[in-house]
């Protein structure tokens, strides 16, 4: 990746609705060479997708919970079983296995409490579980999907 990647990245990353001749024009290209780019990125699975960000407020989802699991378990039917259970409740935006003191870490969003209280009864039910603890979200400070590229840009200037 050169320095002409990770501009197309940034921009992208702000806004992917944006028209291909704008891209290429804010990034010093014409056209055809800026679509190239673009999709030797999407090739290389570093763009994964293309996506449309939308306001959980809006949307009558107004709880995030970040939810802490401590397994019963740790054998390949029991994180089957688990992964499995967790892929099948669509609240649970992101999971993830964790090393120390947890588990598993979920990012649950929901209407509100009892919305959560279903989820959670859901969630008990997949797989034996040893704890479930909970974070409700009272204030988001910073949100962002951009994922940072001043590394990239560092090994490009080398």
């Amino acid at each position: 990746m050169d320095k002409l990647d990770c501009k197309i990245l940034e921009i992208l990353q702000a806004d992917a609705s944006i028209g291909l001749a704008d891209l290429a024009t804010r990034v010093g290209l014409s056209t055809t060479p800026c679509w190239r780019r673009v999709q030797r990125l999407k090739d290389l699975k570093v763009i994964r997708a293309q996506v449309a960000l939308c306001d959980p407020a809006q949307l009558n989802l107004g709880l995030t919970a970040f939810v802490t699991i401590r397994a019963a378990r740790h054998d390949d039917d029991w994180t089957r079983r688990f992964l499995d259970g967790v892929a099948a409740i669509p609240e649970v935006l992101e999971a993830y296995r964790m090393a120390g003191d947890v588990d598993y870490l979920l990012k649950v969003v929901v209407s509100d409490i009892a919305g959560y209280d279903r989820v959670y009864k859901r969630l008990i039910k997949v797989a034996e579980l040893t704890d479930v603890s909970s974070g409700f979200v009272m204030e988001v400070v910073r949100y962002t999907t951009a994922l940072p590229l001043d590394h990239v840009r560092a090994g490009v200037a080398r």
